[in-house]
């Protein structure tokens, strides 16, 4: 089976080329009127897929870096220079320190729920989307499976019309059955695979959120008692 797909698709793109083919099928599953919803589908999908990846991209910092820059500026000019630090660099673990040096002065448990806040605030923006996301997945087989069932019902009715089983009566709509089976299949496909990888990075930025805001914490707390943060010789590193 999967070496005649394999041969198929080779075969494909020399003679005619791949997206020619895909052109083809589609046209050809489309009698239906079912490829065109589950192209919508795919195409929304995507768009959304993108919008995430280009969101995420742009939160995503050098963390460590950004912790120890932060516990220079907290060590070496105060919650100020902290502030101004966060203030200064993109990312979702800069607004989340941000917020919880803003309420500092009112103590470590009051930073400690702004930063508990805002940290819950920062993941609903970074899993925004997704919501959408995960529906065209769902809906772009369905779609297919709706085309396969009408395109089943066609070739029976073409039968009872006919009053005979001819093959080549029959072949049309179940190739067009077919053919809007695979088209959802290939395209929830692509939309899981986007989505799964959206996740794993959100669940990657909220681990270092998480992780970063309790040594933030113990470096606030640390200032307070007026210990050393920072050791010198790792800073000059």
């Amino acid at each position: 089976m999967t070496t005649s797909i394999t041969l198929f698709f080779l075969q494909a793109g020399v003679d005619q080329g791949f997206f020619n083919v895909l052109v083809e099928k589609f046209n050809e599953g489309n009698e239906g009127g079912f490829m065109w919803p589950v192209l919508v589908a795919l195409i929304l999908g995507l768009a959304i897929f993108l919008e995430r990846i280009i969101t995420l991209n742009l939160a995503d910092i050098d963390t460590r870096k950004f912790i120890v820059d932060v516990q220079e500026a907290l060590q070496e000019g105060g919650v100020s220079a902290a502030k101004e630090l966060c203030a200064e660099t993109r990312g979702p673990v800069a607004s989340v320190f941000q917020a919880g040096l803003m309420r500092v002065d009112e103590g470590i448990e009051a930073a400690e729920k702004a930063i508990s806040a805002y940290g819950s605030i920062e993941m609903s923006f970074l899993e925004r989307g997704l919501v959408w996301l995960s529906l065209f997945i769902a809906i772009a087989p369905l779609l297919g499976f709706l085309g396969t069932v009408v395109g089943m019902i066609q070739a029976f009715d073409a039968i009872e019309e006919a009053g005979d089983i001819s093959p080549t009566l029959v072949a049309g709509g179940i190739k067009v059955a077919l053919l809007t089976t695979a088209g959802g299949l290939l395209a929830g496909i692509i939309l899981q695979i986007g989505y799964n990888y959206c996740v794993s990075k959100i669940d990657r930025l909220i681990s270092e959120m998480e992780e970063s805001s309790i040594t933030l914490i113990d470096s606030i707390v640390m200032l307070k008692e007026g210990e050393q943060i920072v050791d010198p010789s790792e800073s000059e590193e």
